[in-house]
């Protein structure tokens, strides 16, 4: 079998290590390098780590809209993709069998961002969607798909992992009927589709001012990487861990209830506790050992105003 395996981050590394244990991967395609970090290091991603480590043979496109002709040269008798970052040409679409692993319940949650959004909007369950891939972003006909709980402790990182090993699972069930054309797809409901786009800066800034289950929420969406962020004077404080909190308040949200050893902020409905947090540069620590002589956070102090 001839297959060409296109994705980029980890949440595509189990799905291209079991099909490479089914039949050797002619190709890999997986997004540029970046430079990440203050020394802006050169980077590879998951995939690429995965495909130099399986001597597998890697393309890089800048821009795969005009660069595929690679991929028509390796003859592929089906192209996977799964978290793949970019627009796919019309020109594979069309004359390949492509089928693509997406991490939520399609037509719910088109687009970059379906896990981090499906955390931070409270949804109680999600999915995986195999499907064909069609030119309109994740709009293909469904092959199979499954469900699965959001638990509350879910992070991006934990659910994505779970994800994947299921989306895996979903494409080796459906593989041979894939390759001999004996799918019966569905079409996805036009009036039932909503979308996930990447997050930006703003969706990064912890919102006090909805209930205590969705600010918590808001920051597992944004783990492990990167985090959520709160403002004050000035300052950006980056917060990673958070905690129901007993104390009663009818400050307005996003007020600083207690310094006292502990970090509590209001929000819509309750407190939570901020147990671990950063200032910007400096090393993450819990909120009692940075509240032991810092002068920036007071009691009735307003976050991100």
């Amino acid at each position: 079998m001839n297959i060409v395996f296109m994705g980029t981050p980890y949440f595509a590394v189990p799905i291209l290590e079991k099909l490479n244990e089914i039949s050797p991967i002619s190709l890999v395609v997986t997004q540029p390098d970046k430079r990440v970090g203050r020394k802006q290091e050169l980077t590879y991603s998951p995939v690429k780590l995965f495909a130099i480590r399986n001597n597998i043979e890697v393309f890089q496109p800048q821009n795969i809209k005009t660069d595929y002709q690679r991929i028509i040269d390796t003859r592929p008798d089906i192209i996977v993709t799964a978290a793949y970052g970019q627009m796919i040409p019309s020109e594979l679409i069309d004359n390949y069998i492509m089928v693509n692993i997406h991490g939520s319940l399609l037509p719910r949650y088109r687009g970059g961002a379906p896990v981090q959004r499906a955390i931070m909007n409270g949804d109680e369950t999600t999915g995986v969607t195999l499907m064909y891939m069609a030119q309109k972003m994740d709009s293909g006909a469904i092959i199979a798909q499954k469900e699965i709980l959001i638990e509350d402790d879910d992070t991006t990182t934990t659910l994505m992992r779970k994800l994947s090993y299921i989306g895996r699972d979903l494409l080796i069930e459906n593989l041979e009927d894939i390759l001999n054309k004996q799918i019966n797809p569905i079409q996805q409901v036009d009036s039932q589709v909503t979308y996930a786009y990447n997050l930006n800066k703003n969706d990064e800034i912890l919102n006090f001012n909805q209930s205590t289950y969705l600010v918590m929420r808001q920051l597992n969406g944004l783990l492990d990487e990167p985090a959520a962020s709160i403002f004050i004077n000035g300052v950006r404080i980056k917060v990673f861990k958070l905690a129901k909190s007993d104390i009663i308040s009818s400050m307005k949200p996003g007020t600083v209830v207690s310094i006292d050893k502990e970090l509590h902020v209001k929000t819509l409905d309750g407190v939570v506790r901020i147990m671990e947090l950063s200032e910007q540069g400096k090393n993450r620590m819990t909120d009692e050992a940075y509240l032991n002589g810092q002068k920036i956070i007071l009691e009735g102090s307003v976050f991100n105003e």
